[in-house]
């Protein structure tokens, strides 16, 4: 059994499909839809609370800001079935120390950063989210060499590379089976629940 939750969604009438869709995922079931002549419809679904972690803010993207979202416990009811986790890999921190702008601007091709430039960083520790699946070990705090020639090669960076902050609930969804959420009252990290890399590629190697 799990609990579940009545969930109340007031939206413009032309995102229906789009978070009918999100929330089917989420194994959210339309109990009811009323549409108001005015533009907007009230709709009612019953999900599993578990559905909800990380969805409100990705509710107000997905109706620019326009969506009112109010949720109630219903009641507990059997199980609704696994709700997808994300299929991509992370990027995960090597070694101790602080991330610099050049390792940063280094991990663009590779995936999102979702720590900032300057954050220190100890190894195990999760620093982005990769383009396609499978965890790479990186290091994260790696400096430019200068060389004699650096005055002509080296280039200025006015902004850091874009990164992407989540929330405690962003975190609590995005996280795999073998991640943990780490709360402190300063800062929500993520990591591997092994912070060993040769251990973690051991355990996986046995898992195959």
């Amino acid at each position: 059994m799990e609990p579940v939750e009545r969930l109340f969604l007031d939206i413009p009438e032309d995102f229906i499909g789009k978070i009918t869709e999100k929330l089917a995922v989420r194994k959210g079931r339309l109990e009811s839809l009323v549409n108001k002549g005015s533009g907007r419809v009230s709709m009612e679904f019953l999900i599993p609370s578990r559905g909800l972690i990380g969805f409100r803010s990705q509710f107000l993207t997905d109706t620019k800001g326009g969506g009112v979202m109010n949720s109630l416990l219903e009641s507990y009811a059997p199980w609704f079935g696994p709700i997808p986790q994300r299929t991509t890999g992370v990027l995960v921190a090597d070694r101790p120390g602080r991330i610099t702008s050049y390792a940063s601007f280094a991990m663009e091709d590779r995936g999102e950063m979702i720590v900032e430039v300057g954050t220190e960083v100890y190894g195990g520790m999760i620093v982005g989210e990769r383009n396609r699946t499978g965890d790479i070990d990186v290091n994260i705090t790696k400096e430019k060499k200068l060389t004699n020639n650096a005055g002509i090669h080296i280039r200025c960076h006015n902004n850091s590379p874009a990164t992407a902050y989540i929330s405690l609930d962003q975190a609590i969804e995005f996280i795999a089976e073998n991640e943990l959420v780490e709360v402190t009252p300063q800062s929500v990290r993520l990591r591997k629940m092994e912070l060993d890399a040769t251990r973690r590629l051991q355990k996986s190697r046995k898992e195959e």
